[in-house]
């Protein structure tokens, strides 16, 4: 069970009392006639065919505080965009599909690009970036929250503690950020948190010094989490990251944007798990690799933003910092796990410290050789400046797929 442990930069609200879920909602149901809810759900089509989905969709119709799903999906020719729309139809909230991948928002990605504010790669980043878009323009939102798809251990209260904090109009908090153990099948998950994140943010702050920054990250227990909420507000000014950095990224914009008085970590349920990526030491473009550069270029970029000046000799050296105390965890870790029946594979756990660390200096040799990279999509102010009729357009052609191909 959790404690009443407080970081000091952002605020943690504990799950003590494990059947206090149904009063959320049950107040949630009362705020949402005044402050509406939209949900996003970034999907590929891949997940509808998975067995976390299906039950994602029966807890959601459990829920009566929703005002609108917005879901996204990713890689569906026109067959598979029908069969997502006969496949999500089972939700009893209103909902609308965007088919990232249909003529018509390819159309608008085609005006992105010529203004040249198109997202940079496809991926998460992309899809939620178009379905906030799509929730601005609605505009009819107070509350905006964002989970996966493939989380197999999904209830309806994790969604009510989620947003609770940030629709509740007597909490100061604009963005609350889930957290919880990733324990599953007797096993202790979550290794790039555990072992890239957590070490790596300690092997900053001794290489270079103390930065607010870094110690306001520090207090997330699970700064990875993919569920955040957010009052739609400050949507406008978010610019979301296009590549695997997504997480790291959205705290860095809070960071920038808002006071750690405003943003809140809840912890949404003593239970998860989802797919697990391969660790992929044999591609660098994949799995866990991929995830680890993204990861370290977001830290990067935000700490050069800040000022920071970085070099070959620097990178070597929060490397050879990161990989000591990485080490170091794992014997934590590892008894951690011993003491509450949970099982570690010691020899993976220093195979993923091994691959992060290479890792490390993989993406500091990306950020020096193109440190004027801009990995962020424009946020939708920008776009809104650029050409206005974009929003009126996104929400036309989506109202155009959803009437044509049912």
């Amino acid at each position: 069970m959790a404690d009443f442990h407080q970081g000091g930069h952002v605020a943690t609200l504990h799950n003590l009392r494990h059947n206090t879920a149904d009063d959320l909602a049950r107040e949630l149901d009362l705020f949402s006639s005044t402050r509406k809810i939209t949900l996003i759900l970034p999907s590929l089509f891949s997940e509808l065919e998975g067995d976390a989905l299906p039950a994602i969709i029966d807890e959601l119709n459990k829920v009566g505080f929703i005002h609108r799903i917005v879901i996204g999906l990713d890689r569906a020719d026109e067959a598979q965009y029908r069969y997502a729309r006969k496949f999500f139809a089972k939700l009893k909230a209103e909902h609308v599909v965007l088919w990232n991948d249909g003529a018509r928002l390819k159309a608008v990605d085609a005006r992105l690009n010529e203004l040249g504010l198109s997202p940079a790669e496809p991926g998460k980043g992309r899809n939620v970036w178009f379905c906030m878009g799509y929730t601005i323009a609605r505009a009819d939102s107070a509350v905006v929250a964002v989970h996966d798809c493939d989380v197999v251990t999904y209830s309806a209260g994790m969604l009510a503690r989620l947003v609770y904090p940030v629709t509740n109009p007597n909490f100061p908090y604009q963005m609350s950020k889930g957290f919880y153990p990733r324990v599953a099948e007797g096993k202790l998950n979550g290794r790039v948190s555990r072992l890239l994140v957590s070490p790596m943010l300690a092997a900053l702050r001794k290489v270079l010094g103390p930065r607010d920054y870094l110690d306001f990250l520090s207090d997330f227990r699970y700064p990875l989490a993919g569920e955040f909420a957010m009052r739609t507000s400050i949507l406008p000014d978010m610019r979301i990251p296009s590549d695997w950095g997504l997480e790291i990224g959205l705290l860095s914009e809070a960071w920038r944007n808002l006071s750690p008085r405003a943003v809140c970590q809840v912890e949404i349920s003593d239970r998860y798990d989802h797919k697990h990526q391969d660790l992929s030491e044999e591609d660098a473009n994949q799995g866990l690799s991929r995830m680890s550069v993204d990861i370290c270029k977001a830290l990067y970029r935000k700490l050069a933003a800040d000022g920071t000046v970085f070099s070959e000799e620097i990178f070597r050296s929060i490397k050879a910092t990161y990989y000591r105390d990485g080490l170091d965890l794992i014997e934590t870790y590892f008894n951690d796990a011993r003491m509450n029946g949970l099982h570690v594979d010691r020899h993976v756990e220093e195979r993923a410290v091994e691959l992060f660390a290479s890792n490390i200096m993989r993406a500091g040799q990306v950020f020096l050789e193109n440190p004027m990279e801009t990995p962020f999509i424009p946020n939708w102010s920008r776009v809104h400046a650029a050409d206005p009729d974009i929003v009126a357009n996104l929400v036309h052609a989506v109202s155009q797929d959803m009437a044509e191909f049912v």
